[in-house]
């Protein structure tokens, strides 16, 4: 699965067509609420667990995205209003950010809900 356009529809949403047919939007809100590194996720090093503190959502420019460049053939960096550009969105996780009408149902689904 390979990301073939990324297009900004609104102020707040991104339209993402993927190479397999697939097509739908996400939420700059939620693209930066679910940003992957580190900082925002966490992780564990060498038997260490850094869990980040809860984020301030109302930081001014934190749901702006200023740009949008590819890493390598796998994934997107996003920059973002308030100077985050650290997350590297792999085009699975991009793909599981889909907020189409189908997907939200598979994922409900896979909830039971």
């Amino acid at each position: 699965m390979r990301l073939k356009q990324l297009k900004q529809n609104t102020s707040t949403e991104l339209q993402l067509s993927w190479d397999d047919g697939h097509s739908g939007p996400i939420s700059l809100q939620n693209l930066r609420d679910f940003c992957p590194c580190a900082g925002c996720k966490g992780e564990t090093v060498l038997f260490r667990t850094y869990v980040p503190p809860s984020p301030t959502t109302n930081t001014p420019g934190r749901y702006e995205l200023k740009g949008a460049d590819p890493v390598g053939g796998y994934a997107m960096k996003f920059s973002w209003g308030d100077g985050h550009d650290l997350g590297i969105y792999t085009w699975e996780h991009l793909r599981s950010l889909c907020e189409c009408k189908e997907c939200l149902k598979n994922r409900s689904n896979a909830l039971g809900q």
